[in-house]
């Protein structure tokens, strides 16, 4: 599939996916949604790729949101199936067995802060701006923002974000756990790679297991997650990693990981 409304490289182990609609403000539309589930699902079977970055391109927006003028004319199973599309899309993001953060460089708002919801974790330029409209516009959030944003942030400033469809600044975002760090823009990149080049650095399979441990535990009361993570820490038993990674802090070397 070739892609017109996004972009995907990969820097060694890193993935980096762009989405690309300058001039719309790199707002999803139906196109771009379908392009993005297509490239996810390439992603999720890529053993090459060990974290993906997504961002948007330019210096103004990560996503602002989804394509109103698209969603304007449509009826409601219209509406209905444009946010299953894109629910089920970020859906997959957040399910990839890789770690995912989100380069936030500008607008975040409604489905782009549903995008950055979906991520891992987030990082924000110092002029990110962060919002969820919906309502101001007679909608609810469609793309999970009223499930993902409340399990972020909180249920108060959840609620608080949703129901007075106001924009918050990067570094309120910061203060309320909605990111994880503020940088200068020209930094943002650079600053998720060496991330993500840390992260990468780790056991594959041992990372990939923490992160379906972490979201398996959120979804359910906390003596059935830690019977999950008791599984998942006996299996990292059996992998050439686990005795790798042992082995070297024993004998004061450095690690040398085959992801097996």
């Amino acid at each position: 599939m070739a892609y017109k409304n996004i972009e995907f490289t990969k820097e060694d182990s890193i993935g980096i996916l762009t989405i690309n609609r300058p001039k719309a403000l790199n707002a999803l539309n139906t196109e771009t949604v379908t392009e993005l589930n297509d490239c996810v699902g390439k992603i999720e079977n890529d053993p090459e790729v060990k974290v993906l970055i997504i961002t948007g391109s330019g210096k103004k927006s990560f996503v602002a949101g989804a394509d109103i003028v698209e969603m304007s004319t449509k009826n409601p199973i219209e509406g209905r199936h444009f946010g299953k599309i894109s629910q089920d899309t970020f859906t997959r993001i957040e399910n990839l067995p890789q770690p995912v953060i989100a380069a936030v460089n500008g607008f975040a708002l409604g489905g782009g802060c549903e995008l950055a919801c979906a991520c891992d974790f987030r990082y924000a330029s110092e002029n990110a701006k962060f919002g969820q409209p919906e309502v101001g516009l007679g909608i609810t959030p469609g793309f999970g923002g009223t499930q993902r944003l409340p399990r972020v942030v909180g249920r108060g400033y959840g609620k608080e974000l949703i129901y007075r469809a106001n924009m918050i600044n990067a570094q309120e975002a910061h203060r309320i756990g909605l990111v994880n760090t503020v940088v200068p823009q020209e930094e943002l990149m650079d600053t998720c790679l060496k991330v993500a080049k840390e992260i990468a650095s780790n056991a594959k399979i041992a990372v990939q297991l923490a992160k379906t441990a972490i979201n398996r535990g959120i979804n359910c009361d906390v003596i059935t997650g830690i019977a999950y993570e008791d599984e998942v820490f006996g299996l990292c038993f059996s992998t050439d990693d686990q005795k790798e990674g042992m082995a070297a802090f024993v004998e004061k070397r450095e690690k040398h990981f085959t992801d097996k």
